[in-house]
C-alpha cells in the first residue's frame, strides 16, 4: 500500500446515479470490526473514511485488500487519514473536512488482560477518546448546522462483568477490568450527549464477536492459531488460563450489520447484540482441536499468568430488543464460527511451514 494516507478528497463525490453518496467516518478502521464494517458499507454504496494512528510499521493488513490508491479518485471509495482519539484537534479537523453522515467509534485498546497492565492508556483511549469524539461531533454540528449526523459507540459485554446472565440493555453494569470500566464511561458519555445535546447517538453493547481477523492475542484466535500450527507440526503446546470462563461468541461480520442498522432507525437507542448462546473456553477447545482430529488435552497447559486479577465468569446476551426493533439476527453459529477460524489458520500455518522449511522463518513458538 502507498505510504501517503492523509489525502483530502471531497466527501460529496457522486454515486453512479448522480446522487450524493452517504459518507461514513470510522475510527479503529484497521481493527477486526473496522475492516468488516468497511466492506459492509462499501457494498451499501458508501464512501468510507478511516482514521488511523501513525506507526513505524503499517498496521493496515485487514483493509489492504480493499485499499485503492486515492490518486485513482473515481475508484477509491475508502480513504485513510492520520488522526488519533487522544488528539481532539485531529478529530475535529477531519469531521470538518470529511463532512460525514455517520460516525462509528470503534477505536479502543480492546484487550481486557492488557488493560490491567496499561490502565491509564486504556482509559485515555477508550473512555476519554469517546468523549473527545462526541465533543468534536457536537461542536461540528453547532458550527455547521449538520444536525443529521449519526454516531455509533462500540460498547462491550465486559461492562456487565460479574452481573449474572442473561444480560440485556436494562441489566446493571458491574465492570471487572480497566477496559470494562472505560467502556462504561464511554457508554454513559454517549447517553449524556444524546440527552443533553440531542445528538443521534447509539450504544451497541456487543457480546464477544470473533473471526479469522481477530487479533492473535485474544483467546479464540490464540487457540485456532495454535490448532493450525500444531496440526502442521510447528508447535506442540498451547498455554492458557481459565478454561471455565463462558462467553457468548458470534461472528464479527454479522455484528457490524447491527451497528449500521442502529443508525438507520428513526430514534437513537442502545442495543445488546448477541447470539444468546454461551460456551466455555473448554468447549471452544473441544470444537477447534476436534475439527482437525486432535485431542486438546494432549496440548493445552494451564499457565497461571493468564488468570486475571478479577475474572468474568459468564456472559450471555439477551438480544431480543435488537431482534425485534432492528430485525437483526446472527447468521453464523458457534461451531461454524470455530471451524471457519480453524480453516483459515490451518492454511496460514501451511504457508508458514513453507517459509520455515526454506529457512526464511523461525518456527518461533516453543515447545
Amino acid at each position: 500500500m502507498a505510504s501517503n494516507r492523509s489525502e483530502s478528497i471531497p466527501a460529496d463525490a457522486a454515486d453512479s446515479n448522480g446522487g450524493r453518496r452517504k459518507v461514513a467516518l470510522i475510527t479503529g478502521i484497521t481493527g477486526q470490526d473496522g475492516s468488516y464494517l468497511t466492506e459492509f458499507l462499501l457494498d451499501k454504496g458508501y464512501e468510507v473514511h478511516g482514521l488511523i494512528r501513525r506507526s513505524s510499521n503499517f498496521n493496515t493488513q485487514r483493509v489492504n485488500h480493499i485499499y485503492i490508491d486515492p490518486h485513482n479518485v473515481h475508484k477509491a471509495r475508502m480513504k485513510l487519514h492520520y488522526a488519533d482519539v487522544t488528539d481532539a484537534s485531529s478529530l475535529r479537523r477531519w469531521l470538518d473536512t470529511i463532512l460525514p453522515d455517520e460516525v462509528y467509534n470503534l477505536a479502543a485498546q480492546s484487550h481486557v488482560a492488557v488493560s490491567f497492565e496499561i490502565p491509564d492508556y486504556t482509559a485515555d483511549v477508550v473512555a476519554t477518546g469517546a468523549l473527545r469524539l462526541l465533543e468534536a461531533v457536537r461542536s461540528h454540528i453547532s458550527a455547521t448546522g449538520r444536525s443529521h449526523i449519526r454516531y455509533y459507540q462500540a460498547g462491550s459485554s465486559e461492562m456487565f462483568g460479574s452481573t449474572p446472565p442473561p444480560q440485556s440493555e436494562t441489566t446493571p453494569f458491574h465492570p471487572r477490568s480497566p477496559y470494562a470500566v472505560s467502556k462504561c464511561a464511554a457508554h454513559w458519555y454517549t447517553v449524556n450527549y444524546r440527552e443533553a445535546y440531542g445528538i443521534f447517538a447509539c450504544n451497541g453493547i456487543l457480546f464477544n464477536h470473533e473471526s479469522p481477523r481477530r487479533g492473535e492475542n485474544f483467546v479464540t484466535r490464540k487457540i485456532t492459531r495454535a490448532v493450525g500450527r500444531i496440526k502442521i507440526g510447528l508447535q506442540s503446546k498451547l498455554f492458557l488460563g481459565n478454561l471455565q470462563a463462558s462467553r457468548d461468541w458470534g461472528f464479527a461480520g454479522d455484528y457490524v450489520e447491527a451497528m449500521w442498522m442502529m443508525l438507520q432507525q428513526e430514534r437513537p437507542d442502545d442495543y445488546v447484540v448477541a447470539t444468546e448462546e454461551s460456551h466455555t473456553v473448554e468447549e471452544f477447545l473441544e470444537v477447534a482441536f476436534g475439527y482437525v482430529g486432535l485431542n486438546w488435552k494432549d496440548h493445552v497447559v494451564i499457565d497461571k499468568r493468564y488468570f486475571r486479577p478479577t475474572e468474568v465468569d459468564n456472559l450471555k446476551g439477551d438480544s431480543s430488543k435488537a431482534r425485534k426493533v432492528l430485525g437483526w439476527k446472527p447468521r453464523v453459529g458457534f461451531e461454524q464460527l470455530v471451524k471457519m477460524m480453524v480453516d483459515e489458520d490451518v492454511e496460514l500455518a501451511k504457508r508458514e511451514k513453507v517459509l520455515v522449511d526454506a529457512g526464511y522463518m523461525d518456527a518461533q513458538q516453543q515447545p
